[in-house]
Protein backbone atom coordinates (compact mmCIF):
# COMPACT_ATOMS: atom_id res chain seq x y z
CA UNK A 1 0.00 0.00 0.00
CA UNK A 2 1.27 3.47 -0.89
CA UNK A 3 2.05 6.00 1.79
CA UNK A 4 -0.62 8.73 1.99
CA UNK A 5 0.32 12.32 1.22
CA UNK A 6 1.44 13.83 4.55
CA UNK A 7 1.03 17.33 5.95
CA UNK A 8 3.36 20.08 4.75
CA UNK A 9 6.66 20.80 6.43
CA UNK A 10 7.21 24.08 8.25
CA UNK A 11 8.60 25.34 4.91
CA UNK A 12 5.29 24.59 3.13
CA UNK A 13 6.70 21.62 1.19
CA UNK A 14 5.83 17.96 1.03
CA UNK A 15 8.34 16.01 3.10
CA UNK A 16 10.98 14.39 0.84
CA UNK A 17 9.72 11.24 -0.83
CA UNK A 18 7.60 9.96 -3.70
CA UNK A 19 3.90 9.75 -2.85
CA UNK A 20 2.02 7.34 -5.13
CA UNK A 21 -1.71 8.09 -5.48
CA UNK A 22 -4.66 7.63 -7.79
CA UNK A 23 -6.52 10.77 -8.81
CA UNK A 24 -9.30 9.84 -6.38
CA UNK A 25 -6.75 9.70 -3.55
CA UNK A 26 -5.21 12.97 -4.75
CA UNK A 27 -8.60 14.70 -4.52
CA UNK A 28 -8.97 13.54 -0.92
CA UNK A 29 -5.43 14.61 0.03
CA UNK A 30 -4.13 17.81 1.58
CA UNK A 31 -3.08 18.96 -1.92
CA UNK A 32 -6.68 19.39 -3.07
CA UNK A 33 -8.94 19.24 -0.01
CA UNK A 34 -6.54 21.42 1.94
CA UNK A 35 -4.82 21.34 5.30
CA UNK A 36 -6.59 21.38 8.65
CA UNK A 37 -8.26 24.70 9.48
CA UNK A 38 -5.76 25.41 12.26
CA UNK A 39 -2.83 24.95 9.87
CA UNK A 40 -0.87 28.07 8.88
CA UNK A 41 -1.49 27.04 5.24
CA UNK A 42 -5.27 26.59 5.33
CA UNK A 43 -6.62 30.12 5.64
CA UNK A 44 -7.26 30.96 1.96
CA UNK A 45 -6.98 27.46 0.47
CA UNK A 46 -8.56 27.38 -2.99
CA UNK A 47 -9.82 23.78 -3.06
CA UNK A 48 -12.13 24.52 -6.00
CA UNK A 49 -9.24 25.74 -8.19
CA UNK A 50 -7.03 22.84 -7.07
CA UNK A 51 -9.83 20.40 -7.97
CA UNK A 52 -10.05 22.03 -11.43
CA UNK A 53 -6.28 21.64 -11.93
CA UNK A 54 -6.54 18.03 -10.78
CA UNK A 55 -9.25 17.27 -13.38
CA UNK A 56 -7.09 18.87 -16.07
CA UNK A 57 -4.04 16.84 -15.05
CA UNK A 58 -6.15 13.67 -14.93
CA UNK A 59 -7.24 14.25 -18.53
CA UNK A 60 -3.64 14.64 -19.67
CA UNK A 61 -2.43 11.65 -17.65
CA UNK A 62 -5.21 9.50 -19.13
CA UNK A 63 -3.77 10.32 -22.58
CA UNK A 64 -0.31 9.24 -21.42
CA UNK A 65 -1.65 6.02 -19.90
CA UNK A 66 -3.49 5.29 -23.14
CA UNK A 67 -0.20 5.34 -25.09
CA UNK A 68 1.58 3.16 -22.54
CA UNK A 69 3.29 5.74 -20.30
CA UNK A 70 3.11 4.62 -16.65
CA UNK A 71 5.66 6.69 -14.70
CA UNK A 72 4.02 10.14 -14.28
CA UNK A 73 4.99 12.66 -11.60
CA UNK A 74 3.26 15.92 -10.59
CA UNK A 75 5.07 18.80 -8.95
CA UNK A 76 5.36 22.56 -8.89
CA UNK A 77 3.54 24.92 -6.57
CA UNK A 78 0.56 22.53 -6.73
CA UNK A 79 2.47 20.12 -4.47
CA UNK A 80 3.26 22.83 -1.94
CA UNK A 81 1.32 24.99 0.47
CA UNK A 82 0.53 27.73 -2.04
CA UNK A 83 -3.21 28.40 -1.59
CA UNK A 84 -3.82 29.15 -5.28
CA UNK A 85 -1.12 27.59 -7.50
CA UNK A 86 -0.87 28.91 -11.05
CA UNK A 87 -0.67 25.46 -12.61
CA UNK A 88 0.65 21.92 -12.31
CA UNK A 89 4.10 20.96 -13.55
CA UNK A 90 5.32 17.44 -14.01
CA UNK A 91 7.23 14.91 -16.01
CA UNK A 92 6.86 11.37 -17.29
CA UNK A 93 9.41 8.71 -18.11
CA UNK A 94 9.53 7.57 -21.72
CA UNK A 95 11.72 6.29 -24.52
CA UNK A 96 13.86 8.99 -26.17
CA UNK A 97 13.20 7.53 -29.62
CA UNK A 98 9.43 8.12 -29.30
CA UNK A 99 10.05 11.78 -28.52
CA UNK A 100 12.84 12.32 -31.09
CA UNK A 101 10.81 10.82 -33.95
CA UNK A 102 7.64 12.73 -33.02
CA UNK A 103 5.82 9.42 -32.53
CA UNK A 104 4.76 10.22 -28.96
CA UNK A 105 3.51 13.69 -29.85
CA UNK A 106 1.49 12.28 -32.79
CA UNK A 107 -0.04 9.52 -30.65
CA UNK A 108 -1.03 11.96 -27.91
CA UNK A 109 -2.51 14.49 -30.34
CA UNK A 110 -4.60 11.74 -31.95
CA UNK A 111 -6.25 11.22 -28.55
CA UNK A 112 -6.38 14.83 -27.33
CA UNK A 113 -9.23 16.90 -28.80
CA UNK A 114 -7.20 20.07 -28.09
CA UNK A 115 -4.16 18.79 -30.07
CA UNK A 116 -1.84 20.61 -27.68
CA UNK A 117 0.92 18.06 -27.03
CA UNK A 118 4.26 19.60 -28.04
CA UNK A 119 7.50 20.54 -26.33
CA UNK A 120 8.79 22.73 -29.17
CA UNK A 121 9.96 26.03 -27.64
CA UNK A 122 8.83 27.82 -30.83
CA UNK A 123 5.23 26.87 -29.93
CA UNK A 124 5.33 28.78 -26.63
CA UNK A 125 2.94 31.75 -26.47
CA UNK A 126 2.60 34.68 -24.12
CA UNK A 127 -0.18 34.81 -21.56
CA UNK A 128 -1.43 38.03 -20.04
CA UNK A 129 0.38 38.84 -16.80
CA UNK A 130 3.05 36.12 -17.17
CA UNK A 131 6.66 36.87 -18.05
CA UNK A 132 7.37 33.35 -19.28
CA UNK A 133 5.81 32.11 -22.51
CA UNK A 134 3.82 28.91 -22.07
CA UNK A 135 3.43 25.71 -24.08
CA UNK A 136 0.09 25.02 -25.82
CA UNK A 137 -0.75 22.34 -23.21
CA UNK A 138 -0.49 24.99 -20.49
CA UNK A 139 -2.92 27.25 -22.36
CA UNK A 140 -5.33 24.33 -22.86
CA UNK A 141 -5.06 22.67 -19.43
CA UNK A 142 -2.88 24.83 -17.12
CA UNK A 143 -0.66 21.75 -16.87
CA UNK A 144 2.80 21.16 -18.35
CA UNK A 145 4.07 17.57 -18.48
CA UNK A 146 7.56 17.02 -19.89
CA UNK A 147 9.06 13.81 -21.28
CA UNK A 148 12.05 12.48 -19.36
CA UNK A 149 14.57 10.13 -20.93
CA UNK A 150 17.71 10.93 -18.89
CA UNK A 151 18.22 14.36 -20.47
CA UNK A 152 19.09 17.54 -18.58
CA UNK A 153 16.39 20.13 -17.85
CA UNK A 154 18.28 23.40 -18.00
CA UNK A 155 17.94 23.60 -14.19
CA UNK A 156 21.11 23.43 -12.11
CA UNK A 157 21.84 22.51 -8.51
CA UNK A 158 23.44 24.79 -5.92
CA UNK A 159 26.86 24.01 -7.44
CA UNK A 160 25.86 24.75 -11.03
CA UNK A 161 25.61 21.10 -12.07
CA UNK A 162 22.85 20.30 -14.58
CA UNK A 163 19.90 18.31 -13.26
CA UNK A 164 17.56 15.76 -14.83
CA UNK A 165 13.81 15.98 -14.11
CA UNK A 166 13.88 13.47 -11.23
CA UNK A 167 16.54 15.48 -9.41
CA UNK A 168 15.23 18.95 -10.30
CA UNK A 169 11.64 18.23 -9.30
CA UNK A 170 12.63 16.95 -5.86
CA UNK A 171 14.23 20.22 -4.76
CA UNK A 172 12.86 23.71 -4.29
CA UNK A 173 14.57 25.88 -6.90
CA UNK A 174 15.26 28.98 -4.86
CA UNK A 175 17.28 27.20 -2.16
CA UNK A 176 17.61 23.52 -3.17
CA UNK A 177 15.53 22.41 -0.15
CA UNK A 178 14.57 18.71 -0.65
CA UNK A 179 10.86 18.13 -1.15
CA UNK A 180 8.38 15.43 -2.01
CA UNK A 181 6.69 14.72 -5.31
CA UNK A 182 3.47 12.96 -6.34
CA UNK A 183 3.40 9.92 -8.62
CA UNK A 184 -0.05 9.37 -10.15
CA UNK A 185 -1.23 5.89 -11.07
CA UNK A 186 -4.41 4.61 -12.76
CA UNK A 187 -7.31 3.48 -10.56
CA UNK A 188 -7.12 -0.13 -11.74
Amino acid sequence: MAEPIPDFTDEGLLPPGDYEVTFEELRESILVAGPESDSPWGEKWDAEWREHLTRQAETMCSHLWEVGIREIYLDGSFTGAKAHPNDIDGYFECDARRVATGELQRELNQIDPKKCWTWDPKERRAYRGYAKKQLPMWHAYRVELYPHYDQFTGITDEYGNPLTFPAAFRKRRRDDEPKGIVKVVPDN
